[in-house]
């Protein structure tokens, strides 16, 4: 994701993400704009580096931002109020070893000690906050891999490819292997991370649907469920699918890849 790879690259990219985010997320009673708000932070979070993390987990950003949406005073929509809590317990249990990231750990144990219910943790759909970082210089990746395995990063709907190589003779994918293919620990990470986006932003809209009452529909509501985010989500899926199958021809729908659970699972 484009706006990830400005965060790392350059000096005043978390500050400035993060002051984007609090406008998008302070006071705003358009909840659509908050839920995409929300995972355009959960997807920094998962791919950006600690000068971003420190500024996310620390106690005024969590205390003064997040825990206010679900104030009572504001009465967010259950599906916004689960999705904080969600962040603030992932983030918690993440960097509860990390003594200048702790501001969220405090915070998450005091919502415990008051009485607050978090959403339960499904265990096989977390990915790393962490994400790897390469040990071996970039190269180009026609000359190692399929196109379709090329570097991206995860977004809420969008897939964004770098920059493509200098032409040469297209190729076709070499499926032929002797054994299976073992996908190594990025790759792994990657497709967890990218899946587990797209598994939150179907569970979200799942909600949605369901706790709509027929004739009393918002507006905001309605926009959040137009068919073209489920049909970007579902995009998505069927490129992560295809992709793992070009890592590993023999894993089929059934099969699982580096323990990955698809969002139909």
């Amino acid at each position: 994701m484009e706006i990830c790879d400005i965060i790392n690259e350059t000096e005043e990219g978390p500050k400035d993400a993060i002051r984007a985010l609090k406008k998008r997320l302070n006071g705003n009673r358009n909840y659509r704009e908050v839920m995409l708000a929300l995972t355009v932070l959960e997807t920094c979070v998962k791919n950006c580096g600690h000068r971003f993390h420190i500024l996310v987990a620390n106690r005024d950003f969590i205390d003064s931002v997040l825990v206010k949406i679900i104030s009572p005073k504001n009465n967010p929509p259950t599906i916004v109020q689960d999705k904080v809590l969600a962040l603030i317990q992932a983030w918690a249990d993440a960097f509860r070893s990390s003594p200048d990231l702790t501001g969220v750990v405090h915070i998450y144990e005091e919502l415990k000690r008051k009485g607050v219910e978090f959403p339960v943790a499904d265990l096989d759909a977390l990915s790393p906050i962490h994400t790897p970082q390469r040990s071996v210089p970039e190269v180009d990746p026609a000359a190692t891999m399929p196109r379709s395995q090329s570097q991206q990063r995860t977004s809420a709907g969008s897939y964004s490819s770098p920059p493509p190589a200098p032409y040469s003779a297209p190729q076709a994918p070499a499926l032929s292997v002797t054994g299976p293919i073992t996908a190594n620990s990025e790759q792994i990470a990657r497709l967890r991370s990218e899946l587990d986006v797209v598994r939150g932003n179907t569970k979200v809209m799942s909600e949605m649907l369901t706790e709509m009452v027929p004739g009393q529909e918002d507006s905001s509501d309605l926009e959040l469920l137009q068919v073209s985010h489920l049909s970007e989500a579902l995009g998505l899926w069927w490129q992560l699918y295809h992709r793992t199958l070009l890592e590993d021809p023999t894993r089929g729908h059934s099969g699982k890849a580096g323990q990955v659970q698809w969002p139909c699972c």
